[in-house]
């Protein structure tokens, strides 16, 4: 896998660093580009050609955000989709809405491995999620849309957020305000799946959801850290190993 890296976010050094541990604990090899700031379109550009066109690479991933002069549409469009490890691509996002995928983005893919594994069946059920983004709530509604949840996708616009929220059975958080969902929008006996990673009042590292506060209304809810982001760690590695085996027919 190569990962790419423009500019000195701390955030994203932090998350390199532990893609870049997830492969050698997989027996993987990385390769990290680490460009400077000030790497213009045309650089970052032909540095994906050229991993496009390297046998001994069969995921590409593009760490975002991108420094603001940086077009990061026209970066994802120029990844080769079966390398498109982060399933951003406009032929994977197409896929993903058919049924017929390759790759899944690996934070709502890695919600649903979760909710497999306790055996939180879909089906039915009111899924609410609240925010749109093409990284984890357009994909994270149709993940739950394919195993027949009835979902309600809500964001900063939406009229009545509280009373949509309590009529969730599964609620997902993918808002990116420190503690935005409180104990009076969470229904009795609730799943709750918490993507945010935010900072609170005191710098000390959050979710989107008030934990304290909700983790005795609720059946289920993910911890931040150590909840949904190390899910999205391994379905990574679970995509590069995929993209490796389609390159080769295997």
């Amino acid at each position: 896998m190569a990962v790419v890296i423009v500019g000195n976010d701390p955030a994203s050094r932090v998350y390199v660093n532990n893609k870049k541990k997830a492969c050698e604990y997989c027996g993987f090899k990385s390769e990290e580009y680490a460009l400077p700031e000030e790497t213009t379109q045309e650089e970052l550009l032909a540095l994906v050609k050229k991993l496009n066109e390297k046998d001994d690479i069969h995921g590409i991933l593009v760490q975002l955000p991108l420094p603001k002069h940086l077009d990061d549409k026209e970066v994802i469009d120029n990844i080769n989709p079966l390398k498109d490890v982060d399933a951003f691509h406009a032929v994977n996002v197409g896929k993903i809405m058919l049924g017929e995928y390759d790759f899944l983005p690996c934070t709502p893919s890695g919600v649903m491995e979760m909710l497999h594994a306790y055996d939180i069946k879909v089906e039915g059920k009111n899924c609410v999620v609240i925010g749109r983004s093409n990284i984890v709530g357009k994909p994270m509604a149709m993940l739950l849309l394919h195993e027949n949840g009835t979902v309600t996708i809500c964001h900063s616009r939406t009229k009545n957020l509280k009373e949509i929220c309590r009529t969730a059975d599964i609620l997902v958080a993918a808002v990116g305000k420190p503690k935005f969902v409180t104990a009076d929008m969470v229904k009795d006996g609730a799943v709750v799946i918490d993507v945010g990673m935010d900072r609170d009042e005191n710098g000390k590292l959050c979710g989107d959801v008030d934990f304290e506060n909700v983790k005795d209304k609720c059946s289920f809810i993910t911890p931040v850290p150590g909840g949904v982001g190390p899910m999205t760690i391994s379905t990574l590695m679970k995509n590069t190993l995929k993209a490796a085996k389609v390159q080769n027919n295997l």
